[in-house]
């Protein structure tokens, strides 16, 4: 499992950083001045340069990808409940995404820009597990019928 996990981290890392590098660039596009931005200005003044703030950033991107990508193995744990499995992986990548987002300053530092924070998260959250859920439940639905019209033609 530990072997599996480090794996899965490794993979994750690359991914989180390719997934940041990309918003920095929808971001840039966004505000339409031509020029790219590649870090929250806050986060630079807070590193003392540009330089600084983007390897910060790299290296929150890369922990938020190996975070995300490491906790996925929660899901492979059969034994447990898909309750269980729901609750410790929304805790796992929360207590990933909110530290990181917030020394990123990804969301402003006062109570409505955490609560907004908070809020989007789990909603994304929300909306991305109804939507596996229901498309894994449509499979075992599919397989499950499958099975029927075999047993009952045999």
């Amino acid at each position: 499992m530990k072997k599996k996990v480090i794996l899965r981290c490794l993979i994750g890392a690359p991914i989180g950083l390719s997934i940041s590098y990309f918003i920095t660039l929808i971001i840039s596009a966004m505000i339409n001045k031509g020029e790219f931005y590649p870090v929250n200005p806050q986060l630079t003044q807070l590193c003392g340069n540009e330089l600084n703030a983007v390897a910060v950033q790299t290296i929150c991107s890369l922990l938020y990808g190996a975070a995300f990508a490491g906790a996925s193995v929660i899901w492979e744990i059969e034994r447990w409940s898909l309750l269980k499995q729901t609750v410790l992986h929304c805790i796992v990548v929360s207590l990933a995404s909110f530290p990181i987002a917030y020394c990123m300053y990804w969301m402003p530092h006062n109570f409505w820009g955490i609560a907004g924070y908070i809020f989007i998260f789990f909603a994304i959250y929300l909306f991305i597990w109804l939507s596996q859920y229901f498309a894994m439940k449509k499979k075992i639905q599919a397989f499950n019928d499958k099975v029927k019209v075999n047993f009952n033609a045999k």
